[in-house]
């Protein structure tokens, strides 16, 4: 069983590719200024699910852009206007994509996933 889930989870981490973006010269990390100087909160994690795996009851998640989520952090997985699932991303991360494991609901590949 671990076998066949470390060949899916491979797979899946080979289709999404490993390309990774590398920061801009002169870009700084932290909480974005507005034009009044004060810190503005970054933006929550949003992405998608990629790959479902219901008998090993995990997910690959695909975040298009920045922040990506945190280990042990729960996220709400939403199609169309209707919580469907909630997963605890667990790792590993490759690139844009990070496993999590689900902990309700049934998930299925295009659900929006979103750190409420």
């Amino acid at each position: 069983m671990r076998v066949l889930l470390a060949v899916v989870l491979l797979f899946a981490l080979v289709l999404s590719g490993c390309a990774r973006q590398k920061a801009a010269p002169g870009s700084k990390s932290g909480p974005a200024r507005s034009k009044t100087g004060v810190a503005a909160p970054k933006a929550a994690a949003t992405g998608e699910v990629s790959v479902v795996n219901p008998a090993a009851r995990f997910v690959v998640l695909t975040f298009p852009r920045d922040p990506m989520p945190f280990m042990d952090q729960r996220m709400n997985l939403y199609r169309g206007a209707s919580k469907v699932a909630e997963v605890k991303v667990t790792g590993p991360q490759r690139g844009r994509n990070i496993v999590a494991d689900i902990v309700t609901g049934a998930p299925e590949p295009g659900d929006e996933a979103r750190a409420d």
